[in-house]
């Protein structure tokens, strides 16, 4: 596996791409505050290079996170779309309850629960679920997917399917690393339970974002998620930039590229180029 190259801003990429599929959490911002080199980045690229599109695990819509977006401060004109996993599953159980109303069984906070609104759903127990949709912990700053334990048992039980409207396993909310979605959907499927993921790293929301990209045919993946965006990169047939420290970055000393071709292949994946942060 040939050593990724050491980058200390987009600018040293740019010529070779016409379109950027960038990460959001952990590399335009950081759950709290937005970075504001990296805005800066994004703008400069869309400026003299090409469209750029924001791919999130987010468990809500684009709207949601455009609407998140004018709170923590990022400037529009740095992004032309955003594709959210969220935006997929609600896809997902808009086809479900098309032939009626669907028993949902819900996990995750109220503030994601918009992702269902105006579909024919009803929620229900587990008993009595047809579905269960998981966005994430109901309070992922203080619990741990050990605590869901009882309720997974339970669903694995009635044999009950989960989609997984975040595939990530854990995310930094300022500094502190908070778990998600995907940490409960693997810890179903170790009791044989069927999980269902929308988002990274799979690959059909790769061909939203890269439909979004208006046709463009040299495209840069920029992420910091080595199982979710660098392998959704790969899988894609993408180049992708690593941004060192983004949720990694506790992992990433000494930073060389001899230590990132290790942390890369404990993973199976490669990155094209390294950055500490997203900037020009």
């Amino acid at each position: 596996m040939p050593a990724p190259r050491l980058i200390s801003g987009l600018s040293e990429l740019a010529p070779d791409y016409d379109a950027l599929i960038c990460d959001i959490w952990g590399v335009v911002h950081d759950g709290r505050a937005h970075h504001p080199e990296a805005a800066a980045a994004l703008k400069r690229f869309r400026e003299g290079h090409g469209p750029v599109v924001l791919l999130t695990n987010a468990p809500r819509t684009a709207e949601s996170v455009a609407e998140q977006f004018r709170a923590f401060g990022v400037p529009r004109d740095c992004y032309d779309a955003i594709i959210t996993s969220g935006g997929a599953a609600r896809a997902d159980l808009a086809a479900r309850a098309a032939g009626g109303t669907l028993a949902l069984y819900y996990i995750g906070p109220e503030r994601d629960m918009a992702v269902f609104d105006g579909l024919d759903i009803r929620l229900a127990g587990i008993e009595e679920a047809q579905v269960a949709l998981c966005t994430g912990l109901v309070d992922d700053l203080t619990e741990t997917p050990a605590q869901y334990s009882d309720i997974l048992a339970r669903m694995r039980a009635k044999s009950l399917p989960m989609i997984c409207a975040n595939p990530d396993l854990k995310v930094h909310r300022g500094k502190q690393l908070c778990w998600c979605a995907g940490a409960l959907a693997r810890d179903y499927e170790a009791l044989g339970g069927a999980a269902i993921y929308y988002g990274k790293p799979r690959l059909p929301v790769y061909d939203i974002a890269r439909a979004a990209t208006k046709g463009a045919k040299r495209v840069l993946a920029i992420g910091d998620g080595l199982v979710t965006d660098i392998r959704g990169a790969n899988a894609a047939g993408l180049d992708a930039l690593f941004i060192a420290d983004g949720i990694h970055g506790e992992e990433i000393e000494p930073y060389t590229p001899e230590h990132l071709v290790q942390l890369f292949a404990g993973e199976g994946v490669w990155a094209h180029a390294a950055a500490r942060a997203l900037s020009w």
